[in-house]
């Protein structure tokens, strides 16, 4: 029998594995054409996003955790709060790749509207079952709007340099 603190563990771990996993184009060729692209002077160092996004994927881990354990596990109950939470985190997870291996700024400010929506949507669906859940994604919901409002400057900053470079005119 597995011990009993083994799945608060891996519920809090599964969103940093993904992220990491799907954060991998960030290193190499993905980190330098973002270090050639126009930022605005709010853009946080680099250095902060390891400690924010590991922080903000616990908090939603834990929570998962607590939805999971409160409804008695993958319960019928259990798959609009758990689904919602596991659209989102696909979402969350398909930006990287998005923005910095396919270099599409505008597609990736889609998905992170997306994830907002449906993160908020989670939120909700979590605040039924458990509002202190619920409350350990208001700090990603604030980020999410971050985020995307950087994304959507970037983008705006940056037309037509996809890959790095612009297009001869």
């Amino acid at each position: 029998m597995a011990p009993p603190w083994l799945p608060a563990v891996g519920f809090t771990l599964v969103p940093s594995l993904g992220g990491f996993l799907s954060s991998r184009n960030v290193l190499g060729k993905g980190l330098h054409w973002y270090a050639g692209l126009q930022k605005p002077s709010w853009h946080p160092p680099h250095w902060t996003l390891a400690p924010i996004w590991g922080t903000l994927y616990s908090a939603m881990g834990y929570g998962s955790y607590m939805i999971w354990k409160e409804l008695g596990g993958f319960s019928e109950e259990a798959v609009v709060p758990l689904g919602l939470y596991a659209g989102q985190l696909a979402l969350n997870w398909a930006w990287p790749p998005l923005f910095f291996g396919a270099r599409q700024m505008g597609w990736a400010l889609v998905d992170l509207v997306l994830t907002g929506g449906v993160a908020a949507a989670t939120a909700v669906a979590w605040y039924q079952v458990s509002p202190l859940a619920a409350r350990l994604l208001y700090p990603y919901l604030a980020w999410l709007a971050f985020a995307a409002t950087l994304n959507y400057c970037v983008w705006r900053d940056n037309q037509g340099r996809r890959g790095g470079r612009r297009p001869s005119e």
